[in-house]
């Protein structure tokens, strides 16, 4: 017999705030989309961000990278200083679902790749993050996701049974990450293919968002 899911859990970048380095980027790099892309590519790396997401000082990782690359050290420095400017809105569909789930009754949290130097300044621009149970970013615990250490934490910190959780993101390798643990893993694409997904794992949605009727 299968065991029910009584929590679940979500990422936060990509499933429910729109975070893009590009919202800043587009306004330094103006019209020369390539040369951004060159830069968060070649420099503010994808990698150099996990790092910093797993705890590493915001002016260590970019002091460094500023010494690399002294010809680009102040768009370096704006990803510090204009943060901020990376923040897109709430992705409401995804928040809708947040909320039926909690109506039905299940727990709800998230556990998120953040920086914990960014993290307090975002969490008031998001009134959703204060209706979750419980929330674990990888900057205070200092690990990143797909490391299934932080996905233990997580278990741990809250009281959750794998089998009994359920785990949204839109990445792969934490997808898989969290579904070798034992947990009800599913990978984020839209808010209305989730919806069906966690239909099809036995949660209580309706079948459509109330907006979409």
């Amino acid at each position: 017999m299968a065991t029910r899911i009584t929590a679940v859990a979500f990422d936060l970048g990509g499933v429910l705030i729109d975070w893009n380095p590009r919202y800043l980027y587009r306004k330094l790099f103006g019209a020369d989309d390539a040369a951004m892309e060159r830069f968060l590519a070649d420099v503010c790396t994808p990698e150099w961000n996990a790092r910093l997401d797993a705890g590493r000082p915001f002016a260590e990782g970019v002091a460094e990278l500023s010494a690399a690359h002294p010809d680009q050290a102040d768009l370096i420095a704006a990803f510090r200083l204009r943060w901020p400017e990376m923040l897109g809105g709430a992705l409401e569909g995804t928040v809708e679902i947040l909320r039926e789930l909690r109506r039905a009754g299940l727990r709800t949290y998230a556990l998120s790749n953040w920086s914990a130097e960014t993290f307090p300044a975002t969490r008031p621009l998001y009134p959703f993050l204060g209706e979750m149970d419980g929330i674990l970013i990888s900057g205070e615990v200092r690990i990143g996701k797909p490391d299934p250490a932080i996905f233990r934490e997580f278990l741990t910190r809250f009281g959750l049974v794998a089998e009994a959780t359920a785990y949204i993101d839109d990445h792969q390798p934490n997808v898989a990450a969290a579904a070798a643990l034992g947990m009800k893993a599913v990978r984020f694409l839209d808010s209305a293919r989730l919806r069906e997904d966690l239909r099809a794992i036995g949660l209580p949605l309706d079948t459509a968002a109330p907006q979409e009727r």
